[in-house]
Formats: structure tokens, sequence, C-alpha cells
């Protein structure tokens, strides 16, 4: 009697546990502009955290458990204000649970001197690499 493999149900379960993975693990950037030169540049690939700071529920924003705030020197990506995703580096983090958000090129970044301060909730995650 040998095992029966359903190919079908393997294909399913690699999906599932992918996409779990992408909701509540890791997920991948691909940067873009030049806001953080030389560090990071247009094109390139980042690997990003979302257990870095705390487990999130997805689409809403609000942590069932949180261990860790951002630090200063921190990149992370984050929605800004304006909704869009972007990648910057922790400046400083404010009083009311807000982050100042710079990109590392000052002369072409659009950054927390342009929007303002940005909530710890908004960030997506922690750049772990590229």
């Amino acid at each position: 009697m040998g095992l029966e493999t359903n190919p079908g149900k393997a294909i399913l379960g690699a999906f599932f546990v992918a996409v779990m993975m992408k909701l509540f693990c890791f997920d991948f950037v691909i940067a873009e502009g030049q806001s953080m030169t030389p560090v990071i540049t247009s094109g390139s690939v980042l690997v990003v955290s979302r257990l870095s700071y705390g487990l999130r529920l997805p689409l809403t924003g609000r942590y069932l458990f949180r261990w860790s705030q951002p630090h200063v020197g921190d990149v992370v990506v984050f929605y800004t204000p304006q909704g869009e995703i972007a990648v910057k580096r922790c400046a400083r983090i404010t009083e009311k649970n807000e982050f100042i958000a710079l990109g590392d090129n000052s002369v072409d970044s659009y950054d927390s001197r342009s929007y303002g301060p940005v909530p710890v909730y908004h960030i997506i995650g922690k750049v772990l690499g590229k």
C-alpha cells in the first residue's frame, strides 16, 4: 500500500502558505525614484519584514500584538498621508506615536519635510535587505 499524492492539494496548500507568508510575514517591494540613493537605487527589489514591529491584521492596519517600535535609522515601507507606498528612513519618533520619514537623498526626496509626521500604524514593515 503506497502513499498516494494529490498534486491539486499540494499546489493549493503551497498557494495558501505563500499567501499567508505575504500577508503576515514578508513582502517584496520594488523601489522607485531616487529618494534613497545611494543606499537604495531605483529598481532595487527590497525584502520587507511585516513582523518587525508586531503582528498586524491584513488590510486593517491594526496590530494584534505589538512588540517593538521603529528605531531611528530603520528603513521602513509605509503609506504616506496621501496613501502612496514609500520607502524612507525613520529619522525621529514623536510623542504622538508618529515618526519623521526622511529620504537619504535630501535633494530629491518627497518625505516628512513635505507631508509632516506619519502615524506609526502606517508602517507596512522594515526593509531587511535588497
